[in-house]
């Protein structure tokens, strides 16, 4: 626009609050989230396992639904809905966010460093800190809505149709749901995040946050079983979020699983290493991705 015509006027209208500015980020982000068909339609059937699970829960605790599907048994609530159906239904909503994550996650923050625009965005009115909450706030609310939303859906429905006193006796379950689910999303966010700001390629950082899970549970297996030794399965990080859930559910494990879809979904597998270790394993990998967000997001001039 030419100077002289003097047209230009500048933005006067409402200013949103500094503490909230960050939240522009996630909003452009689901711009670009849903204009791929692929994963709006992969998103949609995160919801499957929701609608199966619900069926079988109103199975569970209706005598006509059991008669007509010829099944026979007393008590089938009380028998069928313990603290493993919910921790299985969580592994698989789990399993389904690390795959979104592996296909999200890449293209949160290496185009921002690729393209040089980290110094346009830290010249805004929020911090480095926010960028960050900005961008994992995309996969925090994405996970929430296929992992513990649904099955908070799955547990007052079960709440609902059971017998008088099933809610309070199972308080435990719906805090393990959600605390279970929140330490999930947090270990693939960060991981997730950490990945996009090390490597620049969108298939290789997928890759490699496959990989990171994939190797991992091989390592550890590969070590517990040559040096008879447990403490290498904390490179094994669904076997490490297999054993907090257990924690969480209060369940007792009795069995061995060797495989990966056991490591993943399977809760029978012996638990050799103590819960703490656990614990701090998870711990120990949300700090590292936050490190190396710190080292890498960094607003650096440029010179031609």
């Amino acid at each position: 626009m030419a100077v002289y015509k003097r047209a230009y006027k500048p933005y006067d209208g409402p200013l949103t609050s500094e503490r909230w500015r960050f939240l522009v980020l996630p909003r452009f982000a689901f711009q670009e989230v849903f204009e791929s068909k692929i994963l709006t339609i992969f998103l949609v059937a995160c919801f499957v396992p929701a609608l199966v699970e619900t069926v079988l829960v109103y199975v569970a605790n209706s005598t006509p639904a059991q008669a007509m599907l010829g099944l026979t048994g007393q008590g089938p609530a009380r028998e069928f809905m313990r603290a493993q159906f919910f921790m299985a239904t969580l592994s698989i909503q789990g399993t389904l966010a690390f795959f979104l994550t592996a296909y999200l996650a890449p293209v949160l923050v290496s185009p921002d460093l690729v393209n040089g625009a980290l110094p346009l965005y830290l010249s805004r009115p929020f911090s480095r800190s926010e960028y960050v909450l900005g961008k994992a706030s995309v996969l925090l609310i994405l996970l929430s809505l296929i992992t513990w939303l649904p099955m908070l859906w799955v547990y007052s429905l079960q709440a609902g149709l059971a017998p008088s006193g099933w809610f309070l006796d199972n308080l435990r379950i719906g805090f393990a749901i959600v605390t279970g689910a929140l330490i999930w999303i947090s270990v693939l966010t960060l991981l997730g995040l950490g990945i996009s700001a090390l490597i620049r390629w969108r298939i290789v950082a997928s890759a490699a946050l496959v990989g990171i899970f994939f190797m991992g549970t091989a390592f550890g297996e590969i070590w517990r079983g040559v040096l008879r030794n447990p403490w290498g399965r904390l490179a094994n990080l669904p076997y490490l979020i297999g054993i907090v859930w257990n924690d969480l559910f209060g369940i007792q494990i009795a069995g061995r699983g060797r495989t990966l879809a056991r490591e993943m979904l399977d809760d029978r597998r012996a638990a050799d290493l103590p819960s703490w270790a656990a614990w701090m394993g998870l711990m120990a990998v949300c700090a590292l991705a936050l490190w190396v967000l710190n080292k890498r997001l960094r607003a650096r001039e440029v010179v031609a």
